[in-house]
């Protein structure tokens, strides 16, 4: 019963706290429903975006990684710090110069509307086939296994997930239906502090509990359990024989891992989309900034349980990793807090999948519908299309959540290897729209598609002996050069210059460039520091 009114109380509060902010806000207008009214502060954007980024597949799919095979996967969040310092100095301030609302807008001008469209489909698609379904599955394993809903209902395990799946998705839907980005970008504020508050619980109550009540005590028994399982290098295959089934080995933070993570955090809708609606482009750069900080400490709740859940429980769970989290919850948190945590964790999915449906709206609303269907749109039927647009995905979405299931090296790395299918082709294009100048519309749209098909036939049919991160390199490097040679064929006819369209004030943060080399020197620090442990 406690659990119960500890998880009410919390959910209850952020509802109504977003609701009071918004209740002066013009949710009817393009710029109010999809970017927020561009008002949003630092603070709120740094929030934001890391609710958005860390859900359940990261609480559940990291740790049960860290707890099988160590901190390598650690590589996945530093080095996103290092994504963001590219995202504030570089790539943000040129697309609040151009005013846009979605990153395909981009795509239009440099090349043509076509790409826009291919752009815009693809965003739309890889939000529903992976990411959505991703996020309820993991969120419903979390909840499912503190609330023990199937037994409190008397229904098998499996009707208790579809049911906690179709719940969760429900208030994600309403909350991105009738709040827009504004709505989400707070709740996910409140959330976001509460997600590191009741994050950090967990190791340091678990710490504690196996240091007989002193912390430190407790990370040196841990640490000296298995002293392995905190190097952040791993000597796995790369390429040959393994590399099929390695996690994280050290070379691909060198090749395809870089291109994901410009992709991810500097051009991936769901994401920027909160730096897009910023007031201003100094508080655009602190809540990026303020993000990368976020990133560099959030393993401390996304890799240090799993591996402190390999003190308690051995190898006893490694046919299962993804319940290493869901169980170590079980054992070291009060009864009272659990509640609060489960609000915490249904945030941090409702965060991911309403943002998702947020900016798979705005994509649809703006790059296809206006586009193609009705260029006359006015703002309150654009609005209107949104809503009913993150209505259809989150049903398919929930619809396709429990069929995720059962994936051979956990939920996190599906996620990983389902993202290459996208976002290394669309990464390719944006940033040959930003470097290289002499690619042209028709050799965009043929590197795309050869992005697309490369990886497929690579991976999932020819299944070749590297990889799948290393794939991401050789594939953004052959599409660099296909497109270049098709654009020998079909050249570029006219300069692209960026302007500024006056929509926000462009005055630089003073600190910008200061935060940025001092996460960079951070990033290099943790790798030289765990990279000879154990």
């Amino acid at each position: 019963m406690i659990q119960f009114l500890s998880f009410l109380t919390f959910t209850a509060f952020v509802a109504i706290y977003a609701a009071w902010q918004l209740r002066k806000d013009k949710l009817n207008t393009q710029d109010g429903y999809f970017l927020g009214g561009r008002s949003l502060t630092g603070i709120v954007i740094a929030g934001s975006m890391l609710l958005t980024n860390i859900s359940t597949e990261h609480l559940i799919g990291m740790n049960g990684s860290a707890y099988k095979n160590g901190a390598i996967i650690i590589a996945w969040e530093v080095t996103s710090a290092l994504a963001l310092v590219a995202a504030a100095i570089y790539f943000v301030p040129r697309y609040l110069k151009m005013g846009l609302t979605t990153i395909p807008e981009f795509l239009e001008k440099r090349f043509d509307g076509l790409t826009r469209t291919l752009i815009a489909f693809l965003l739309i698609i890889s939000f529903v086939s992976t990411l959505l379904p991703i996020v309820l599955y993991t969120g419903a394993i979390n909840i499912e296994s503190i609330f023990e809903i199937s037994n409190l209902l008397e229904i098998t395990k499996q009707q208790g997930l579809w049911l906690t799946v179709v719940i969760v998705g429900t208030i994600g839907a309403v909350y991105a239906i009738f709040g827009g980005l504004k709505m989400v970008a707070y709740t996910d504020t409140i959330n976001g502090f509460g997600l590191l508050i009741a994050g950090l619980a967990v190791p340091i109550l678990a710490l504690m509990d196996i240091g007989d009540g002193d912390l430190f005590e407790g990370l040196s028994k841990v640490f000296h359990n298995a002293p392995e399982k905190f190097n952040v290098i791993s000597n796995e295959a790369s390429v040959g024989t393994g590399s099929r089934n390695a996690i994280l080995p050290f070379s691909v933070l060198f090749t395809g891992l870089i291109i994901n993570q410009l992709y991810f955090w500097t051009m991936h809708q769901h994401i920027i989309q909160r730096a897009l609606g910023a007031v201003s482009l100094k508080e655009a750069q602190k809540g990026l900034l303020f993000t990368g900080v976020l990133k560099i400490l959030i393993p401390l709740v996304i890799v240090l349980p799993g591996i402190i859940g390999f003190y308690y429980f051995g190898d006893s769970l490694y046919e299962s990793p993804d319940t290493v989290y869901p169980t170590l919850l079980k054992r070291v948190l009060p009864i009272w807090m659990t509640g609060f945590f489960v609000a915490v964790v249904m945030g941090a999915v409702l965060s991911t999948f309403n943002s998702a449906l947020n900016s798979a709206a705005t994509v649809f609303s703006l790059d296809i519908y206006k586009k193609y269907i009705n260029q006359n749109a006015g703002e309150k039927r654009l609005v209107w299309i949104g809503k009913s647009t993150s209505a259809l995905l989150a049903i398919f979405a929930i619809g396709i959540a429990p069929f995720v299931a059962n994936a051979p090296e956990g939920l996190y790395q599906l996620l990983q290897q389902l993202n290459g299918i996208f976002f290394i082709p669309m990464a390719t294009v944006i940033l040959a729209g930003f470097f290289f100048p002499k690619v042209s519309a028709t050799g965009a749209k043929v590197g795309l598609v050869f992005g697309l098909l490369f990886y497929i036939v690579l991976y999932f049919i020819l299944e070749v002996n590297m990889h799948f991160v290393h794939i991401w390199g050789l594939e953004f490097v052959l599409n660099v050069a296909v497109m270049h040679l098709v654009s020998q064929i079909s050249p570029r006819k006219n300069p692209f210059k960026i302007t500024d369209v006056g929509v926000v004030e462009m005055v630089q943060w003073k600190y910008a460039k200061g935060l940025s080399i001092a996460l960079v020197l951070v990033t290099l620090v943790i790798y030289i520091w765990l990279g000879n442990v154990g």
